[in-house]
């Protein structure tokens, strides 16, 4: 790896350089371990530590298929799918391998009895297999994480509804957290000139997912004026929504959890702030009953910062601890758009304020690749920016996944991969300099 990193670095490496470079016999990748799903048996997922389940080990370059690329991975980051793989929740990866790998003989590579996971890569082509003409050795690419195989008729309207479509790193194996990942060639994306490793590769599946989520139209297809409220507007996937609402000419209504999470949306441009845990909502009295007055007074504090509008959009992915009061807030014929259940998969509403006011939920899952491409041309033009807060070691993954599991982090959460440091990578200075405050904005 030592010859991989010193080409990629040197600044003037050529496609043929790269493509003259040998491939190690194997990498260091972050892995679970098939032998050690039931490690976490009858503990409360709180109390679940990913620092004991991930493990940093040496594994075996895997073969290279057809439209597929091997990449050598600078820097990755930790997704909320890399927690719930860390804790075997809801379930464990294996599953998902071993029935993808009954499903042809190149397949059979991704059943194996580790799992390394990571749906997030910034770095540079090493090989394409047969097929790949638009990659070739020495791109610098980002990846969104669809893998998909495109043999149905299904997927050719939406590759989302393809009923082979898996999320790589998550469903599949040879994830970004490490060192060489493996991916079809229509995960890849051009790296944004302007950012840096670590940077480019922290926007992927959150900046596609709140793409898919708000904007395309196969989600909640947000237009000027709308008033859109945000769940954790400051976080990972919720920054990335706030963005998109403010570029949109939308008004996002962010709710976060914290003063120093309110900050963080003013300095992105927002102005209507609700800090839950400040106002002091409780939108439950219990574990099996909600607050229906503690609904009506969050719809009345959403009307004050919207001169008496209710919400056109709601941006759901808590789930189950905010779910009823999302239905009771929107508009009459509105949308609640939801990709994600971070604090429960059952939700509860009364529907009598969804089915008598006329308003959808609409389920939103991960993007197709043009909307992940849209996604990323607009951090590649400065519209939309990363929302980096932390980068840690390859070394470090655990305790990474540990902090956003405990939701200790702000934005997104880097990893380092070949990358021997931060700041690396970046091609365009002059660009980079217009958009640095808003870059730094999390850090």
């Amino acid at each position: 790896m030592k010859e991989i990193l010193e080409v990629i670095t040197s600044g003037d490496a050529q496609a043929g350089d790269v493509a003259e470079l040998q491939l190690p016999q194997s990498f260091r990748a972050i892995v679970l371990r098939k032998c050690e799903v039931d490690m976490f048996a009858e503990m409360s997922s709180a109390d679940k530590d990913p620092r004991k389940s991930l493990h940093l080990v040496e594994v075996p370059v895997p073969e290279l298929g057809p439209g597929e690329a091997l990449v050598a991975v600078m820097a990755s980051s930790v997704n909320y799918n890399s927690v719930w793989s860390s804790i075997f929740e809801p379930l464990p990866t294996f599953g998902f391998l071993e029935r993808y790998g009954r499903t042809s003989e190149l397949a059979k590579r991704h059943d194996l009895p580790y799992h390394i996971i990571g749906s997030d890569l910034a770095g540079v082509v090493l090989r394409t297999g047969p097929g790949v003409n638009s990659w070739k050795p020495g791109d610098e690419v980002v990846a969104h994480c669809l893998s998909v195989e495109l043999e149905s008729s299904d997927g050719h309207n939406d590759t989302m509804l393809d009923p082979e479509q898996r999320i790589w790193g998550f469903e599949t194996n040879f994830g970004g957290l490490a060192e060489i990942a493996l991916v079809k060639s229509n995960q890849l994306m051009p790296k944004p000139d302007h950012l840096s490793w670590e940077e480019a590769a922290s926007p992927g599946l959150v900046n596609s997912t709140a793409y898919r989520q708000l904007v395309s139209r196969n989600g909640a297809g947000m237009k000027q004026g709308d008033n859109v409220l945000i769940w954790g507007a400051s976080g990972g996937l919720g920054s990335y929504a706030t963005q998109f609402a403010l570029a949109g000419g939308a008004n996002p209504i962010c709710v976060i959890s914290s003063p120093r999470k309110a900050d963080i949306c003013r300095a992105m441009g927002a102005e209507a702030i609700i800090d839950r845990n400040g106002e002091g909502y409780k939108f439950w009295k219990n574990e099996h009953e909600q607050d229906p007055l503690e609904w009506k007074r969050f719809g009345k504090r959403i009307r004050e910062l919207t001169r008496g509008e209710d919400v056109d959009i709601v941006f759901e992915h808590p789930g189950r601890e905010t779910f009823g009061a999302s239905v009771y807030v929107t508009r009459k014929g509105g949308t609640i758009v939801t990709c994600a259940s971070t604090s429960g998969y059952n939700h509860e509403y009364d529907n009598r304020y969804l089915w008598m006011s006329l308003k959808r939920i609409i389920g939103s899952h991960f993007a197709n690749y043009r909307e992940a491409w849209e996604a990323n041309r607009l951090i590649a033009k400065g519209k939309i920016h990363p929302t980096l807060s932390k980068v840690y070691s390859l070394e470090e993954t655990g305790q990474a996944a540990f902090d956003v599991h405990r939701n200790l982090h702000q934005g997104k959460v880097g990893v380092l991969c070949l990358a021997p440091e931060e700041g690396l990578g970046v091609r365009d200075e002059e660009m980079r300099a217009k958009h640095i405050d808003a870059i730094n904005r999390f850090r």
